[in-house]
């Protein structure tokens, strides 16, 4: 009797498999098909790098203000060494504050990718939500990410389906 109802179980599972749909989409090529992404993207590597550019000559002026402390030192009363010293400590506290308001977790960057990215990515999840509601799709996977799927047949693949769906050419 045991035999029979396990029987049964594993079928009713096997069956109840069978009857899943499933299909994936590769969200890092239907993004590096939307112009607008793409654009997106630039405007941040922009700032990033005139930002990273600020960084960088605030660390040399940091060290060109601490090789010449480095050269006077000796010869500097304490009062001045004091002064040079918190002056240096001031540029440093300076370009880590403005390091962190660009680059932290809450920075601009952050921000304006937010304010850039986030909308074509919700636009995308949704077209993949309409996707799976009419197609009938228990499961779509993401292959960009890669981190479960070890095959995956380009038949199952709904990319070019959702860049289709929200009016952008498929090459």
């Amino acid at each position: 009797m045991k035999k029979i109802a396990i029987f049964l179980i594993s079928t009713t599972i096997s069956l109840a498999s069978f009857a899943q749909k499933y299909a994936y989409v590769d969200t890092k090529y239907i993004l590096e098909n939307i112009p607008e992404y793409i654009q997106a993207q630039k405007t941040l590597d922009d700032l990033s790098e005139k930002w990273e550019d600020k960084i960088k000559a605030k660390q040399a002026n940091i060290q060109k203000k601490f090789q010449q402390y480095q050269a006077e030192e000796l010869l500097l009363p304490a009062e001045m060494k004091k002064k040079k010293q918190e002056e240096i400590f001031n540029l440093e506290d300076d370009l880590a504050k403005f390091q962190q308001t660009k680059f932290g977790i809450e920075g601009e960057l952050f921000q304006k990718r937010k304010e850039l990215i986030e909308p074509i990515q919700n636009k995308v999840y949704s077209a993949i939500k309409e996707l799976a509601s009419v197609g009938g799709y228990d499961f779509i996977f993401d292959k960009a990410n890669q981190t479960n799927i070890l095959y995956a047949s380009s038949k199952l693949d709904k990319s070019k389906r959702i860049l289709k769906n929200l009016g952008y050419d498929t090459k």
